[in-house]
């Protein structure tokens, strides 16, 4: 009998202990999500934290706090995830474990993001840290309430998942995948984060350029004015065939229109300007990967230079050219020339704009790239 009672106790203490921990990890989500996302929150700080605490880990590296509470949040995961499921069901050592998690590594983790300052590591370091960390905590808060609370091991369907959603086994390798990513920062680093970043952007880039070329290289081969009519025709001719894929339909009328072969709008002439142009913004971006972001001092610095900064004023401008040169080739598909010269005029000020900014090196005057860059700033200003 008094076994009973000691093992009812340490479920209730349990269920007790569960409730407080998802209610924390509730609140710590709340607040990365909010850092994540750029939104405003009235939750300013880590509920968990201090003042005092927060001046004592100020002088961490937040990516190794990360790092090291990631690691701390995937061991304990793997803990848990065999208790719930394997017999004999022990509320205590499930308690030990959460208890250590709820004492170190969850607080942890969202300290690691509230230490990262923008100021010191960038707006887009934050932002990416307190996404990853705000998966790691999503995916525990969902194995922790999945902790039976009956006095009984997860039955199979609830470890191995089914049409309810996944089980406690794939759960697991869910926050072993989340955080993975967080471990995986510290090694990247800062600077290796903002060179992933940038030749992801330039990557777009090159597609846009190449997609261009291949519709450059497209001439139409009718000029006849009742082509567009004919096209027409030929659609509503398709639509009385029972057999014509709702695919064939898209593709007959989403087909980008070709350059004439008189061409009375200079389109090719624009198109030419604006690939050799693309080009050199594609090059743009691998010259500041190399020599900018790969010789990036360590963050935060000590010197007065602002380069934090100088990285958040840049950055959202490479980040948005790609999708601003995507609207420049829809123009040209449109054969809209009022539409291609305000879209290319407006993509290549950017681009002439982030040259301007990383101008100078992160300490002195001029160096390889500032000659570089002069170079650039003639041949984008050309009008071919």
């Amino acid at each position: 009998m008094a076994s009973q009672n000691r093992a009812d106790d340490s479920v209730e203490a349990l269920k007790v202990l569960v409730q407080t921990t998802t209610a924390l990890i509730s609140q710590l989500e709340a607040f990365l999500h909010s850092i994540a996302v750029n939104k405003p929150s009235d939750t300013n700080a880590p509920p968990s934290s201090s003042s005092s605490s927060l001046s004592a880990t100020e002088a961490l590296d937040p990516l190794a706090l990360a790092h090291d509470s990631a690691t701390l949040i995937r061991a304990h995961t793997t803990k848990l995830s065999l208790l719930i499921i394997n017999e004999p069901f022990t509320p205590s050592a499930i308690i030990k474990v959460l208890r250590e998690l709820v004492a170190g590594a969850i607080p942890g983790i969202a300290t690691a993001v509230q230490i990262c300052d923008a100021d010191k590591y960038t707006v887009v370091a934050r932002q990416d840290l307190a996404w990853r960390c705000y998966r790691v905590l999503k995916e525990l808060k969902s194995l922790v309430e999945a902790i039976p609370l009956n006095g009984k091991v997860l039955a199979d369907a609830q470890k191995n998942g089914g049409q309810k959603g996944k089980g406690s086994i794939a759960a697991t390798g869910v926050i072993w995948a989340a955080c993975d990513d967080v471990i995986f920062l510290k090694k990247l680093g800062i600077a290796g984060l903002l060179v992933k970043k940038v030749e992801e952007y330039r990557d777009t880039l090159k597609d846009v350029l190449e997609e261009l070329k291949e519709w450059s290289e497209e001439v139409d081969e009718d000029d006849d004015d009742g082509e567009e009519q004919d096209e027409v025709e030929g659609v509503t001719n398709q639509l009385q065939n029972a057999h014509i894929s709702t695919q064939e339909m898209l593709d007959d009328l989403m087909n980008p229109q070709h350059i004439p072969r008189d061409d009375p709008d200079k389109i090719r002439e624009r198109l030419d300007s604006c690939l050799k142009r693309l080009r050199l913004t594609t090059l743009l971006y691998s010259a500041i990967v190399k020599r900018r972001l790969k010789a990036l001092p360590p963050l935060p610095t000590t010197t007065e230079t602002p380069v934090a900064q100088r990285l958040d004023e840049v950055l959202p401008l490479l980040k948005r050219l790609p999708h601003r040169f995507g609207e420049v080739a829809g123009s040209f598909y449109e054969l809209d020339p009022g539409a291609i010269d305000r879209a290319m005029d407006s993509c290549f000020f950017d681009a002439f704009a982030a040259s301007e900014m990383l101008m100078k090196p992160w300490e002195g005057q001029k160096d390889e790239f500032t000659e570089w860059a002069e170079k650039f700033q003639a041949g984008i200003k050309k009008p071919d």
